[in-house]
C-alpha cells in the first residue's frame, strides 16, 4: 500500500441538517409554516454564495484585474 492515499469525508453539513430537521417538523406537522420557510436554509446558503462571489467580482473589476 502507498502512503499517498488521499481520504475524503462528505458530511450533510449544517444548512442540510437544517432542512432535514425542517422538512421532518413539516411533515409530521409539528410546525405549520409554509414551504418557503421550511427550505429557507436552502435559500439563504444558495444566496449567500451568491452574495460572496458577486462582491469578489465587484472588488475585481473595481480595482480593473481580469478574470
Amino acid at each position: 500500500m502507498s502512503n499517498n492515499e488521499k481520504h475524503t469525508f462528505g458530511g450533510i453539513g449544517f444548512i442540510g441538517l437544517l432542512t432535514i430537521v425542517f422538512t421532518t417538523l413539516k411533515l409530521t406537522h409539528v410546525i405549520n409554516w409554509s414551504w418557503r420557510w421550511v427550505l429557507s436554509p436552502i435559500w439563504i446558503g444558495l444566496f449567500t454564495s451568491v452574495a460572496i462571489i458577486a462582491i469578489v467580482l465587484l472588488i475585481m473589476w473595481i480595482k480593473g484585474d481580469t478574470l
